[in-house]
């Protein structure tokens, strides 16, 4: 086996040390004895990461680094190959049954010694891990860093951790797309899904093995999984050993729908979050295939393709549960499909999530829950449709955050509300299919016969959609009476914000004033410009990792006025800025509609930057944040400090801001606090007028509300 060494970037030993880019150069510059370059470019030069690691803790330096980062750094620059990647997962399990007596006798081991010792012991082990035994020897050597840093990360983190590291490397090699990750929320929501009783479960898409672990915690004894990506596989036959290890776990390497490791086994449930948009799934080699009992999928229909997998495999009345795109609810080409499946009874109910419950963010993903009809079963009359994505309740005219079409920026979703709302209405139909009560534009059931039109829609939104016998004209005129009271104390306080006082003319010319660059001002430490930089080498944090994540303040949010709306999962950076009250933000990218510039309030505070937002932090005692706030938002301000022709690209160190003592800054910065609610109550205005039109305009055209009979006056 060649001999490779792990190499890293100026940037990736700013990571390992804790300390800035700048702090490195200086290193460079100032100590003779720093590592030279071993790799690279003079424009990027490489270091050797043992010799860099052995002068950190010359230094002092050692184990400041996040393990799991320690070890992202390790892999990520060796040359990848296959037989370590299975080695290194073997040597995870290795560890985390030790005890941490034992764990900790290791760490104290030479190099030399741990890597004798790491390939003793995953010898033994290799035949559990799916896919074929590498040949050994696995490790040589130069893998004494890694394994350090993997055993460190096991020790600290746990196996699953050491585990999401070790995948990353490989799957961005792996050639495999429309693959992504589960988030732990809706993991739980899809078991919970599930009756109790299943205790054979599988999931043939299962990646890291997410969903069968939820299964298992939910009662289930054997599990079984397949996946094409090897190192997905063998992580989760690991994660799983790790996580329930009284489970019967089964783990195979292989595209499920062209070679089915588990042909002709049946489960009680099948859990599974399938690629989607693959149009090379094997339509033509399998256009005879036993599992379309419903009919051949489409060459766009991968996603029937899956369903009918799913389906196959289970035993008669057992249930499935996938996440699917919401265009296999309405695509031409799966109509026929569709209706058999409905015209059967196998699909039970087609739940719709709000964008931003799962990647893509930007879709709003669905759950379709299937059962397989039992010979001889009872008829099953009625489908269940929830829009979790639409509105937050009958006729108010209000759509959830996020919900497609919108154009509205996506706020943190309430997972709690969004898990109780979508199983009250699957209890209450799982209870009494035929008598389950519907909520008007968020759940519906519909009876088979309906669905089965020349479209074969299963879209939720349109099932649910409220119908004019849907609206009590009692509710929608009371509705619509409230919205009128909250327009017009709207209207009243946007007049009085108008009726603002207070300024006096300077006079015959335009007051002038002596101004410095944020720059320099950052320089002279009133302010400190930070940004946060993407990194595409950073891992995206999963499951329940991400779920406890603060939410992300982007630019969209600055412009719409809203709360910090990112997800945190699409944040890859190492070292996001936290956001505190009195922040000035500003965004990155010039022009739209909406102001530029915004004063981070308490709600605000602890959110984290996002990638295309700067953050001017002044220092209270030298500069109000009103004040810095109001002139660098200004038009001219901006056009001044932006470059690009198509794309305006806003230079922050560029924004100029007049100096002005403390007690003046107060004054200004009070007037541009009125200006900004000015700029707020008159947005609340605006979407209360346009709510209460819908709702006036849905009663008139609904029958609910009748126009006032017209005065003719005396005869």
């Amino acid at each position: 086996m060649p001999e490779s060494i792990a190499h890293v970037t100026a940037a990736e030993i700013s990571r390992l040390a804790g300390v800035t880019r700048a702090t490195v150069s200086n290193w460079r510059r100032r100590h003779g004895d720093f590592p030279p370059p071993s790799g690279g470019t003079e424009t990027s030069p490489l270091y050797d990461l043992g010799a860099v690691q052995v002068w950190l803790r010359s230094r002092g330096h050692a184990r400041v680094a996040d393990p799991r980062a320690e070890l992202r750094t390790a892999v990520r620059f060796q040359a990848p190959d296959p037989d370590r990647a299975t080695g290194r997962i073997g040597f995870v399990l290795a560890l985390a049954r030790r005890t941490s007596d034992e764990t900790a006798a290791l760490a104290d081991l030479s190099d030399a010694e741990l890597v004798a010792r790491a390939t003793e012991e995953v010898a033994e082990l290799l035949v559990s891990l799916p896919g074929p035994v590498p040949t050994p020897p696995l490790f040589s050597t130069a893998d004494g860093t890694t394994l350090r840093a993997l055993l460190r990360c096991v020790r600290e983190e746990g196996g699953p951790a050491a585990l999401a590291v070790l995948a990353e490397r490989e799957l961005e090699d792996s050639a495999a797309t429309g693959v992504h990750g589960t988030p732990a929320p809706l993991v739980q929501l899809i078991a919970r899904l599930l009756p109790t009783g299943a205790a054979r479960v599988l999931d043939p898409a299962c990646g890291s093995g997410a969903l069968l672990d939820a299964a298992a915690r939910r009662g289930a004894t054997t599990l079984l999984g397949q996946d094409s990506v090897p190192v997905q596989a063998q992580r989760a036959a690991v994660g799983l050993s790790l996580s329930v290890p009284r489970a019967e776990v089964t783990v195979r390497i292989g595209d499920s729908l062209r070679a089915d490791a588990f042909t002709g086994r049946t489960v009680d449930a099948v859990l599974c979050n399938p690629p989607y948009g693959n149009r090379d799934w094997g339509h033509d080699e399998l256009a005879y295939d036993p599992r379309w009992a419903y009919g051949v999928p489409g060459r766009a229909e991968s996603e029937l393709a899956w369903v009918q997998h799913c389906l196959a495999h289970l035993t008669p009345g057992g249930w499935a549960v996938l996440v699917l795109p919401p265009a296999t609810a309405s695509r031409p080409s799966g109509r026929r499909v569709r209706a058999e499946l409905v015209r059967s009874g196998a699909v039970r109910a087609v739940l719709a999530l709000p964008a931003g419950a799962a990647p893509p963010l930007h879709v709003g993903l669905q759950l379709w829950v299937l059962q397989r009809p039992e010979p001889g079963g009872p008829e099953r009359k009625s489908v269940l449709f929830v829009d979790a994505a639409g509105s937050s309740s009958p006729g108010t005219g209000k759509q959830a955050t996020g919900s497609p079409g919108t154009g509205a920026s996506r706020a943190p979703l309430d997972w709690a509300d969004l898990t109780a709302r979508t199983l009250a209405h699957w209890e209450a139909f799982t209870a009494d299919p035929d008598g389950c009560v519907a909520e008007p534009g968020a759940a519906r059931t519909v009876p088979v016969v309906d669905l089965l039109d020349d479209l074969v829609d299963l879209t939720p939104a349109r099932q649910v959609r409220i119908s004019r016998t849907d609206i009590d004209p009692v509710e929608l005129s009371a509705r619509t009476d409230t919205g009128r009271r909250e327009l017009t104390e709207a209207a009243r306080s946007l007049l009085n914000a108008a009726d603002l006082t207070g300024w006096t003319e300077p006079g015959a010319a335009a007051r002038e004033w002596r101004t410095a660059t944020a720059s320099d001002l950052a320089r002279g430490g009133a302010l400190t410009l930070l940004r946060t930089v993407p990194d595409p080498k950073s891992p995206e944090p999963e499951g329940a990792a991400s779920a406890s994540m603060p939410p992300v303040l982007t630019g969209a949010d600055i412009a719409q006025g809203t709360g910090p709306s990112g997800d945190p999962a699409e944040l890859r950076s190492g070292a996001a800025p936290v956001i505190a009250a009195g922040d000035v933000l500003v965004r990155a990218i010039a022009g739209g509609t909406g102001p530029m510039v915004r004063v981070a309030d308490e709600a605000d505070a602890g959110a984290f930057l996002g990638p295309q937002v700067h953050l001017l932090r002044p220092d209270p005692a030298r500069l109000d944040s009103w004040f810095l706030a109001g002139f660098i938002g200004a038009e001219e301000n901006v056009a001044g400090a932006s470059t690009g022709s198509t794309v305006l690209h806003v230079a922050p160190g560029r924004l100029r801001v007049p100096l002005l003592s403390l007690d003046e800054q107060r004054r200004y910065g009070e007037a541009f606090r009125h200006v900004h609610e000015l700029r707020a109550r008159a947005r609340r205005a605006a979407r209360l007028a346009e709510e209460t039109a819908a709702l006036l305009s849905d009663g008139f055209t609904g029958g609910a509300l009748l126009p006032a009979a017209a005065d003719t006056g005396p005869a």
